[in-house]
């Protein structure tokens, strides 16, 4: 089977790219600025209809469009090219996957939701507060699943970032005190639990809206005294703070959690607790570092 992911070298799509590979697919892997681990890499640019003709030379089955400008914030100040990556390259990519009759799996976001009540439902009507989350709702509109996750985080850097739990964890290391928010509310997801995910979801071609966040709901705060708890650091650098402190540009939901009763329904892949996620990500980081010793 071959199947082309759109944002390769991201947190997302390195993982989707990776357990593909050990499943024997042929995996062309899409990327924009910084070239991926895995895969066999293809160089193009959402905003350009030209490069996209690349996905015909290799008439994938399955096309899985992680790629976005994902930055709240530049989005809020840039958008022009937060709706020109976000919505019409999906427009693109979905228009390419319609031609070659390819299911076409499209990443979006917990930040369709407004955040007023939490733990949404698929079918709970999206409201977003920020001009990302209403470019994410503007392109589920073109494909054939869509898969909305929470606060990706995973064993290791990708495009240039620094997850946030890889961010925690070496400010502590280090010593340095972090302000975290206590009343913020999300389902944070490891990325290697949702690239399982999404490649049962395309295996099987299930259509619709799949919520693959993690199972634990919880605040940032509490978020980050769990990390630093697995990794056994100091939670007493983590300083309690409030989203009304924060010197963002975009407005963020407040409570963003997903409701994953669906993919548990559905998915024989289950959506991670918290308590397993972070089992998982603390053995892989320890098997990176054996690697590289």
């Amino acid at each position: 089977m071959r199947i082309f992911i759109t944002g390769g070298s991201g947190l997302l799509g390195s993982k989707i790219a990776e357990i593909a590979l050990e499943r024997e697919y042929g995996v062309y892997a899409g990327y924009c600025h910084n070239k991926p681990e895995f895969g066999e890499l293809l160089k193009l640019d959402l905003a350009k209809d030209t490069d996209l003709e690349v996905i015909y030379k290799i008439r994938p089955e399955i096309i899985i469009h992680t790629a976005a400008l994902t930055n709240v914030d530049e989005c809020e100040a840039n958008k022009g090219s937060a709706y020109e990556i976000n919505v019409e390259g999906t427009k693109r990519v979905a228009e390419v996957a319609k031609k070659l009759g390819a299911f076409l799996v499209y990443v979006s976001s917990d930040y369709v939701f407004s955040g007023d009540k939490g733990m949404y439902k698929e079918d709970d009507e999206p409201n977003p507060v920020g001009y990302y989350g209403y470019t994410k709702l503007l392109g589920e509109k073109y494909c054939d699943c869509i898969a909305r996750p929470c606060v990706i985080y995973g064993d290791k850097p990708a495009s240039g970032k620094v997850n946030f739990t890889l961010w925690l964890i070496d400010k502590l290391r280090n010593r340095e005190e972090v302000k975290i928010v206590t009343d913020q509310f999300i389902t944070p997801t490891l990325n290697t639990s949702l690239a399982r995910m999404l490649l049962e979801i395309a295996e099987r071609e299930l259509k619709g809206v799949f919520h693959l966040a993690g199972a634990t709901r919880t605040s940032r705060y509490d978020f980050a005294l769990r990390i630093a708890d697995k990794f056994e650091l100091d939670e007493n650098l983590i300083i309690p703070s409030r989203m009304e402190e924060m010197r963002w540009v975009a407005s963020r939901p407040k409570d963003s959690s997903l409701d994953t009763s669906k993919a548990l329904r559905y998915l024989k892949e289950k959506p991670y607790n918290l308590d397993r996620a972070l089992e998982v990500l603390k053995e892989e980081m320890e098997n990176a570092k054996r690697n590289r010793d």
